[in-house]
């Protein structure tokens, strides 16, 4: 390459900067290319090498000859506002293109999603697997704290359990709970087409206007197909015909998608396919794009992304995948504020990306549905794998042999099972009494129950931290949270104490803004000090 052309690339842009406005130091550089309000400009000293200015002159003919230095790299002005789409931080009302997920029974507490909303960003109270009482205890509360959002709350697929999610709609649509999180469904469910179509209305001008809004947590094509098309018109007719919805709802639902926003959830904690996240938002982002162009709605899907977000740098690569916003989770379960022990908060902390495993989950055991949960300092996945084998292999209570029974009621239950059923009956009876009466004269049904009774509790016990069933704790995680604990070693997050979501998800945002302007600045050929090529925690971002 001839001198002329090495100059040119090195030496792109306009601009010249005197040597006095020039930084060398490697910590005032870091600082200048943190403060996302303000240009850096790059020149290459012949003496100190890389150098930052924060400002810069046009080079003109009479400043050809000066001793200013040109400019061999630009990154303008951009900072968290870049990353993303700007519809979901406007319809939702927030500062990022950023929300924390749910996650079952509380972890994602009042208190978590209360401190987010504070900040301005988005969060899923975890409502899955909590009786109707406590899930309108937390509306109330939280809706006394965010009067003006936001905050949404999870609505879980329930195919054992129908009456409970339909209740959860109810209370929803009674407290006027305008965002929710819609996870692991398998298709549409009368439940999820109520939310949406009793929410529709029209402005003055004729618009529709979209009063309950739907995130919808997917893995698969053909799930992810259902929520971005229109409301299916046998299941809204059944809605106008019950008095549940009006005709006018039902002609609305049908010129809009079920979801405003679509989570592609690659490799996380609890519910997963564990897909891969490079293969999975591609593939959900050609769909939208399909759909789109066969509906022609006035306001197009969103689709972010979740699952294996853990550090800056796997938010960066989200983002520039095309996802529209980032969902993270696993690591807020370590978080002070979220709805965990402090034994299992400190436990998480340690956790490595190998630390996790598959089990049985409690809401969908019969029909062999898995979640991704922590394997280190516990023995749950390998007891609740036991008992779906057993599940598989025997047709009842009765036929499992004796010593086999034994041992499942002094390792794992506890109990005898006559008593363990006893307690599912009254649990069942304040929860869904009809799941008793499928159990009544069908033996493999009453199994299953008796089983997701260890698989229910073991959540709760980890939460609670009950003492005595440490080696029973169910800790739900993925592979982002071993990715962020390495991210976070040596530094103040190390301590689990430490953790707090706002402090986090700020981090991961402005760590990827960070990020993004190294990226420029490398893909315009210059190399920049590696004491600058992280984004390093080194200090609490709120």
């Amino acid at each position: 390459m001839n001198p002329t052309a090495t100059n040119e690339m090195l030496s792109p842009w306009p601009w010249a900067v005197t040597e006095s406005n020039i930084s060398f130091d490697v910590q005032v550089m870091e600082q200048q290319l943190k403060d996302f309000s303000r240009a850096c400009y790059v020149v290459n000293h012949a003496d100190h090498g890389f150098g930052i200015a924060q400002t810069a002159d046009i080079v003109t003919e009479q400043a050809a000859n000066s001793t200013d230095l040109p400019v061999s790299a630009f990154t303008p002005a951009l900072g968290t506002e870049s990353l993303g789409d700007n519809n979901f931080r406007r319809v939702h009302g927030v500062k990022y293109a950023y929300y924390a997920g749910a996650m079952a029974n509380g972890i994602s507490s009042e208190e978590l999603v209360i401190a987010l909303g504070q900040a301005g960003i988005l969060c899923s109270f975890g409502a899955a697997g909590l009786i109707p009482s406590r899930v309108e205890a937390a509306i109330n509360r939280i809706q006394a704290a965010l009067p003006n959002g936001p905050y949404m709350f999870n609505l879980i697929h329930s195919p054992s359990e129908p009456a409970l999610e339909r209740g959860s709609v109810e209370l929803f649509l009674k407290h006027k709970v305008r965002t929710v999180e819609a996870s692991a469904f398998l298709g549409l469910t009368p439940q999820i087409v109520y939310y949406r179509a009793a929410g529709l209305s029209r402005d003055a001008q004729g618009k529709v206007v979209v009063g309950n809004k739907v995130i919808a947590k997917v893995s698969r094509t053909e799930v992810a197909e259902k929520f971005m098309m229109p409301a299916p018109a046998k299941m809204l007719q059944k809605l106008v015909d019950d008095g549940s919805i009006t005709a006018e709802q039902m002609e609305l639902a049908q010129l809009v998608p079920m979801a405003d926003d679509i989570t592609a959830e690659a490799d996380s904690g609890g519910h997963t396919d564990n897909r891969p996240l490079v293969t999975l938002l591609p593939t959900i982002l050609a769909l939208k794009e399909e759909i789109q162009a066969k509906y022609q709605y006035d306001t197009p899907i969103r689709v972010g992304c979740g699952g294996g977000v853990g550090t800056p740098d796997a938010a960066l690569a989200t983002f520039n995948m095309g996802a529209a916003y980032i969902v993270t989770g696993s690591i807020n379960q370590a978080c002070v504020e979220a709805g965990a022990s402090d034994h299992t908060r400190k436990l998480l902390a340690t956790t490595e990306m190998a630390d996790v495993t598959m089990a049985p989950a409690a809401d969908m055991f019969e029909m062999g549905v898995k979640l991704q949960v922590v394997k280190r300092g516990t023995l749950f996945p390998m007891r609740a794998n036991k008992l779906y084998e057993i599940y598989t292999r025997y047709d009842s209570i009765e036929a499992i042999p004796l010593d086999e029974r034994e041992k499942l009621e002094k390792q794992v239950f506890r109990s005898s099972l006559d008593e363990i059923w006893a307690g599912t009956v009254a649990h069942f009876n304040e929860r869904d009494p009809k799941q008793i009466e499928r159990a009544e004269g069908n033996p493999k049904r009453k199994m299953a129950l008796i089983f997701r009774w260890y698989l229910g509790l073991s959540s709760r016990w980890s939460n609670s931290g009950e003492v005595g069933r440490e080696m029973d704790y169910q800790i739900w995680a993925g592979p982002a949270l071993g990715a962020f604990n390495q991210w976070a070693k040596g530094s103040y997050l190390d301590n689990y104490q430490d953790r707090n979501a706002v402090d986090l998800a700020k981090h991961l945002m402005y760590g990827a803004a960070y990020l993004n302007r190294i990226n420029s600045l490398t893909a315009q050929g210059v190399k920049v000090p590696a004491q600058l090529l992280r984004w390093k925690p080194n200090q609490r971002m709120a």
